[in-house]
C-alpha cells in the first residue's frame, strides 16, 4: 500500500506549485514591469568622452557641441560624458585607455597618434601647411581619408579631424625671432619625435611635458619656452610665465577624433548614422570657431599688458626653413615622398 500524503505536506507542495507557476508567467510569458524612468535607464548608450584641454578651448567647445548634437539626434538614447582638463586621463594615458575599452572616445593631437603610426610624424613638420584653408584641404580630402584609414588595424574608428590652429613660440626672459635665438634654452614639447628634432636643430634642450602639467611647471619655471596655439595660450594663461610670444604659424596643432572600434562596432546602425551626422556638424562648427577664436584671443593678448608680440618676418621664416630641411630630408628617406607631396600639393 502506497505513503499517504500528510495535509501540510498537500498545501506544502500545492504553495511551491504557486509559487513556481507565478514566477514562470513573470520571467517567461509576461514581460517584467518597469516604469519609464527605468525604461529610459536601460535603454540609454553612454560614451565617455576624456580630452586634455579646458573647456574654453575649440576642441573643448566642439566635444560639448558634439555631444548636445548626439543627444537631440538620438532622442536621448546616447548620452555623451564630457572629461575636459584631463580630469578622467592625462594625454598620456588617454590613448591606452582607449585601446582598453576605459574610454570610448578621444581627441588626442596628432603628436600622440605617432606613437601608433609613424607615417602620422608628417603633420607634425615644421612650415608644412601654407595657412588654415590648406589645412582643410588636407583633413578633409583625400588625405585626410587615408591617415584615418590607417586607425583601422589599430583597433581604431578615426571620426573626424579638428582644429586649434596654428602654434607660435613662446620665450620667458627674450623674443625668440632668430634660430641662434633658441640655443641653449629647454622647451617644453608634445611628445613627437620630429618636435623633438625641430628645437634640436635650432639649438635648444627640447623637454617632453604632457599638457596637464605645463602651468604647474611653469610655475616652478623648468623651462625657458615652448610652442602653443594662442586659444591654448590665453585660456590656460601660460602667457603670465612666457611673455614673449612670436607669430610664427609654423607647425599646426591639430587633434583626430576617435573611438574605440570594437564599441563602434557594436553600436546600432540608426545610432552610428546619427553619430556621423552629430560629428559632421561639430566639425564644421569646430573649423569655424577655431580660426575665430585664435584671432580674438590675439587681439586680447595684444591689449594684456607685459605682453610682448613679435610677427616673423618673411626673412626671417626663410632661415627657419634653412634650419629645418634636415627634417624633411629624413622623412622622405624612412617613408618616401608619396604622402609629403599629396599634403604639399592639396588645394594648388
Amino acid at each position: 500500500m502506497g505513503k499517504r500524503w500528510r495535509p501540510w505536506a498537500i498545501l506544502l507542495f500545492v504553495g511551491f506549485g504557486l509559487i513556481g507557476w507565478a514566477a514562470s508567467r513573470q520571467l517567461g510569458h509576461e514581460p517584467l514591469v518597469y516604469d519609464d524612468e527605468q525604461k529610459g535607464l536601460k535603454k540609454q548608450i553612454i560614451i565617455y568622452f576624456s580630452h586634455v584641454v579646458a573647456e574654453n578651448t575649440p576642441k573643448g567647445l566642439a566635444a560639448q557641441k558634439f555631444a548636445e548634437l548626439v543627444e537631440q539626434k538620438t532622442n536621448g538614447r546616447v548620452k555623451v560624458e564630457v572629461f575636459p582638463n584631463g580630469s578622467l586621463y592625462s594625454d598620456g594615458e588617454e590613448l591606452d585607455a582607449l585601446l582598453r575599452g576605459d574610454v570610448q572616445m578621444i581627441a588626442p593631437s596628432f603628436s600622440k597618434v605617432t606613437e601608433l603610426i609613424p607615417e602620422w610624424q608628417v603633420l607634425d613638420l615644421p612650415f608644412l601647411f601654407r595657412d588654415d584653408e590648406h589645412v582643410r584641404c588636407v583633413l578633409t580630402g583625400k588625405v585626410g581619408v587615408e591617415l584615418l584609414q590607417m586607425l583601422e588595424a589599430k583597433g581604431i574608428k578615426g571620426l573626424a579631424f579638428w582644429s586649434n590652429g596654428f602654434k607660435q613660440m613662446m620665450g620667458t626672459n627674450r623674443p625668440l625671432i632668430k634660430p641662434d635665438d633658441f640655443r641653449g634654452l629647454r622647451f617644453r614639447i608634445m611628445p613627437s619625435e620630429v618636435i623633438e628634432k625641430q628645437f634640436r636643430l635650432l639649438g635648444g634642450e627640447p623637454v617632453a611635458v604632457s599638457f596637464d602639467r605645463v602651468y604647474q611647471e611653469l610655475e616652478q619655471h623648468k623651462f625657458d619656452g615652448q610652442e602653443n596655439t594662442i586659444s591654448n595660450i590665453y585660456s590656460k594663461g601660460f602667457y603670465k610665465f612666457q611673455p614673449y610670444i612670436t607669430i610664427s604659424d609654423h607647425g599646426y596643432l591639430g587633434y583626430v577624433v576617435m573611438m574605440n572600434q570594437s564599441f563602434w562596432d557594436h553600436l546600432p546602425k540608426d545610432i552610428q548614422r546619427s553619430i556621423e551626422e552629430a560629428m559632421a556638424e561639430a566639425t564644421h562648427w569646430n573649423w569655424k570657431q577655431s580660426t575665430e577664436q585664435n584671432e580674438q584671443e590675439l587681439r586680447q593678448l595684444e591689449r594684456r599688458g607685459g605682453v610682448h608680440l613679435y610677427m616673423l618676418s618673411e626673412m626671417d621664416k626663410k632661415k627657419w626653413k634653412q634650419t629645418f630641411t634636415p627634417l624633411y630630408e629624413e622623412f622622405t628617406r624612412q617613408f618616401g615622398s608619396k604622402l609629403l607631396n599629396e599634403v604639399k600639393q592639396s588645394c594648388e
